[in-house]
């Protein structure tokens, strides 16, 4: 972990190409997130809920609205670099998404809809073949694989429970 509350593990990994071991820890973690998300959040009152996890950051609970929104997303990629010859994906202002109405929801909605999308979408990368698929980011201009799509979300799931673990731990809760 790093000092570093917006980035407790380092920057976003981007590998084009990841070796069968590095896949299966990658899945090992989806699988795991979503109970590990709700062991972050676990017992927490609705003001430490709406607590930044940094100066300037999003509160816990729009942490855990964000990690839901942020997956479907992955989802729907993963099916479009598999259905499609390199699809453009559509990028989204997360910022934005996070200052809507539904982010001031119990936790608990997007607990249960990551339980959900996750029972969803493992299936759907475990029963991948070909890991070097190829989606287009516009925002970034870069062509990435399905290996890289499945490293960023193994971290981003990861980071975002670093961020709430750390904030649990820093504030003694």
């Amino acid at each position: 972990m790093t000092a570093d509350h917006r980035y407790p593990l380092g920057p976003m990994p981007t590998p084009l190409e990841l070796s069968a071991q590095e896949r299966e820890t990658a899945l090992d973690q989806l699988r795991r997130l979503p109970q590990e998300l709700r062991a972050a959040v676990a017992g927490l009152s609705n003001s430490q809920l709406d607590t930044p996890y940094r100066e300037g950051g999003w509160t816990v609970r729009q942490v855990v609205h964000h990690v839901a929104e942020s997956h479907m997303n992955a989802f729907i990629r993963v099916k479009l670099a598999l259905t499609e010859e390199n699809p453009v994906i559509k990028p989204y202002e997360e910022d934005r998404w996070a200052q809507s109405p539904d982010h001031q929801l119990p936790p608990e909605v997007s607990l249960t809809l990551l339980d959900a999308l996750h029972t969803r979408l493992l299936p759907v990368l475990e029963g991948v073949m070909d890991w070097s698929r190829p989606w287009t980011h516009p925002a970034q201009g870069r062509t990435y694989t399905l290996d890289t799509l499945l490293a960023m979300y193994d971290w981003h799931g990861r980071h975002h429970v670093a961020q709430l673990t750390v904030l649990r731990g820093r504030e003694g809760w």
